[in-house]
């Protein structure tokens, strides 16, 4: 559901302006902080507090629409409402959001506020599923390794070394691809050509990783963020 846009209707006519007052309650779109019927009324509230649109009539006493729009603080949005037709050249230069000439229908109405109103913001994408398992290719057969056997993963070229508590294979692949493929919440990368599973770390002394007392070495661009993972307490 969208956020409702603050707005202040400025009209003198009590019937326009009460008109504009129900449409802006039947789009569900709008919060109308204020009707007022002159230009002085409205720029003493504007001094005050800003809001996102304004609906500005342009002949009333005391001053017109563009008068107020000169004198203003900072840059709301403006929908301009009048029945003439010769003010839209006017309302061109002050870069006005929209011209509503009346009378106007409620389609017409909605149209202008729609130009004023942020777009719905995109749908996230699901967060991916990672399995608790993966295959490997080790002398042409597959090779499925449980992600919590995996002790940690090691870099040699072209190929890279899965390293488990009974047993190291060696497959065919790179990092990148492997960082795009392991679960982050289980896998981290330690060091250019290691990644660790976080859950095996059994301590840590300076820039060495030991698990299983096997030493596995922290690069400098990585040191922060594994401090960031360690359940430090």
């Amino acid at each position: 559901m969208k956020n409702k846009l603050s707005c202040i209707i400025v009209e003198d006519l009590p019937t326009a302006a009460n008109f504009l007052n129900r449409f802006c309650s039947q789009s569900g779109l709008l919060d109308v902080a204020g009707i007022f019927p002159d230009v002085t009324s409205a720029l003493r509230f504007l001094d005050e507090r800003t809001v996102d649109l304004i609906f500005l009539d342009v002949e009333m006493p005391g001053g017109t629409g563009f008068e107020l729009m000169d004198k203003l603080t900072f840059s709301p949005k403006v929908i301009l409402t009048t029945s003439k037709t010769e003010y839209a050249y006017n309302a061109f230069e002050y870069y006005v959001t929209d011209f509503l000439k009346k009378p106007f229908t409620y389609k017409r109405f909605l149209e202008a506020v729609e130009k004023v109103s942020p777009p719905a913001p995109e749908p996230s994408a699901p967060a991916p599923a990672y399995k608790d398992h993966l295959f490997i290719k080790v002398d042409q057969k597959l090779v499925k390794l449980a992600s919590e056997d995996i002790l940690y993963i090691e870099s040699m070229g072209d190929y890279v070394r899965f390293v488990t508590p009974l047993k190291k294979f060696t497959n065919l692949n790179t990092m990148k691809n492997l960082e795009e493929r392991l679960d982050p919440q289980v896998f981290i990368k330690v060091h250019r050509s290691y990644i660790v599973n976080i859950n095996k770390i059994d301590d840590l002394q300076g820039n060495i990783i030991y698990i299983q007392k096997q030493e596995v070495p922290i690069g400098k661009a990585h040191r922060e963020q594994v401090m960031q993972r360690l359940n430090i307490i």
